[in-house]
């Protein structure tokens, strides 16, 4: 699991995450809204949409809010006509990130991008520039304290996954986008208690960072999570157990 990802977790536990909570709504309705536009509003024959209405759940969104937003998204009411854009740049320090956005003003979001990159010490790249240095891949996070790595591994195996990873506070089960709904219900039925799952964008390789270089970096995650357009920022670095609880405690 990348430093930033750990970093995210760390960032709700201390109910950071809660101060944003209109912004994450926000993404969380764009998310909906497209999932709904793209497979239909069924969550049943429609995966993606399923696991949106469960993390919109997850965040105590309104009923109101996600029928609306699939609602939306289906046509049934009128709305903003978001897409989907993967954007790939540099951060300072040559860190890789992958930013998934949804927007209905794609040369407004190019230019809020670059603005933030480049007050960073960061860049845009083009298309491929640094997307062959993830995999897409379903990610299950299971709290420690609820299981042990070798009974997780053997329910994993079973259910389809391809790995376990350690996340710090968790053990991160990776899967494969196809086996993804189906790894989750497995482990679900076998009453595995799971803290998140998403698809996400792992790194092949990270860049390993501390002190000063690391906090540039989060920083600039930060500030580009802020932006309305963003729905998640990926990036291929690494942080020492030590820095994060630093920064944690900070």
């Amino acid at each position: 699991m990348s430093g930033h990802s750990r970093w995210a977790n760390i960032k709700r536990v201390k109910g950071a995450a809660d101060a944003k909570r209109g912004r994450i709504f926000t993404k969380l309705v764009k998310e909906i809204t497209v999932a709904a536009r793209i497979g239909g509003g069924n969550p049943d024959g429609n995966p993606r949409l399923r696991l949106a209405i469960e993390t919109a759940r997850a965040e105590a969104m309104p009923k109101d809010n996600i029928e609306r937003a699939i609602k939306k998204g289906t046509g049934e009411l009128e709305g903003e006509a978001y897409v989907e854009v993967l954007y790939e740049g540099y951060g300072p320090h040559g860190v890789a990130l992958l930013i998934e956005c949804a927007t209905d003003n794609k040369n407004r979001t190019v230019s809020e991008l670059r603005n933030i990159l480049d007050k960073a010490n960061g860049s845009l790249g083009t298309q491929n520039s640094v997307a062959y240095k993830f995999h897409r891949k379903g990610r299950i996070a299971v709290p420690k304290k609820s299981t042990t790595e070798d009974k997780l591994t053997e329910l994993v195996i079973e259910a389809g996954g391809e790995d376990v990873v350690d996340g710090g506070d968790v053990f991160n089960v990776l899967t494969t986008v196809e086996d993804f709904n189906t790894v989750r219900d497995n482990l679900a039925k076998a009453k595995v208690e799971i803290a998140q799952a998403e698809l996400t964008y792992v790194p092949a390789m990270n860049v390993m960072l501390s002190g000063k270089d690391a906090e540039q970096v989060l920083s600039l995650i930060d500030k580009l999570e802020d932006n309305e357009d963003v729905q998640k920022v990926h990036a291929d670095m690494e942080i020492s157990e030590e820095d994060l609880a630093r920064l944690a405690g900070s």
